[in-house]
């Protein structure tokens, strides 16, 4: 079923990380039952998606369970399973955005510059955590000051602006690690010394982060996303257009991109509280 699930989700472009999320979640609901989704009923996928409301479980949870379930029973042909799951309702929860001083504690926080560089390139381009792991040393064009992301979200090329500050810490890095494949390879259980071509693991970039939120003193719930959102809304609050942003960072359709107008603080006069004016009148 695996095997069938991941061929599915190759063939539609979706990324690894997509089907990892759907075969996990599909795996807790085989654990619950001890048996595969395809020898259940309507009525006891209902139960199980009840009780996974009823134990307060997050909305991710819930959403990747239906999308990764649903995907099972096209790909098996089961059909009246697939049309009798909830349909999901986009979210309306608003994304969390770092100040540029919370960024800036952030990026000087961590000990090693391989994280340092990890951190600025995750805020400085807007990459997403497969995207970070999959850059490659030819991935980098110093010389135009430019870094092509290969086949992201969606199977997507783009080119992304760099800073010299970035050009200038990567070249770096490079000297100081001699990565010759991916730009951030991972490291070998057994002594820990880089390995000839292997991408850094998912984990080890959020474990970076959590490490340097922790040491910044950032109190708000921060993940390697968060440095997307940051990125976008600071673009925009910093005058460059809502379509620039969505082709930066490379969204199918401009309603992704216009949740950012809804955090950012330009063109508008900064929010305040009545009991501000009702006092300073008072005064």
């Amino acid at each position: 079923m695996y095997q069938k699930l991941q061929r599915e989700v190759a063939i539609s472009g979706k990324s690894q990380s997509t089907l990892d999320n759907y075969a996990r979640h599909v795996a807790h609901l085989v654990l619950h039952y001890n048996c595969p989704p395809t020898e259940l009923d309507a009525e006891q996928i209902k139960d199980y998606l009840h009780l996974v409301k009823e134990q307060g479980r997050s909305r991710s949870f819930f959403k990747f369970t239906v999308y990764g379930l649903r995907m099972v029973y096209r790909t098996l042909g089961q059909e009246e399973l697939r049309v009798a799951l909830p349909a999901m309702s986009g979210s309306k929860t608003l994304p969390v955005v770092l100040s540029q001083q919370e960024v800036q504690r952030l990026l000087r926080a961590p000990n090693l510059l391989k994280h340092r560089i990890m951190l600025a390139l995750l805020y400085g381009c807007g990459l997403r955590n497969a995207e970070l792991r999959a850059l490659r040393i030819e991935h980098l064009g110093f010389d135009r000051q430019q870094l092509h992301v290969h086949e992201g979200k969606g199977g997507r090329d783009r080119v992304l602006p760099l800073c010299d500050m970035l050009v200038r810490g990567i070249k770096k890095y490079i000297a100081v690690d001699h990565p010759t494949g991916y730009l951030f390879t991972g490291n070998s259980p057994q002594d820990a010394s880089p390995l000839s071509d292997v991408p850094c693991s998912a984990q080890a970039v959020r474990w970076s982060l959590a490490q340097a939120v922790n040491k910044a003193g950032i109190n708000k719930r921060v993940s390697v996303h968060t440095l997307r959102h940051t990125y976008a809304t600071h673009l925009l609050e910093m005058g460059l257009d809502i379509v620039s942003i969505k082709e930066l960072m490379g969204h199918a359709a401009i309603e992704t991109t216009m949740v950012y107008l809804q955090v950012a603080t330009c063109g508008r006069s900064a929010a305040f509280s009545p009991l501000d004016k009702l006092y300073g009148q008072a005064r």
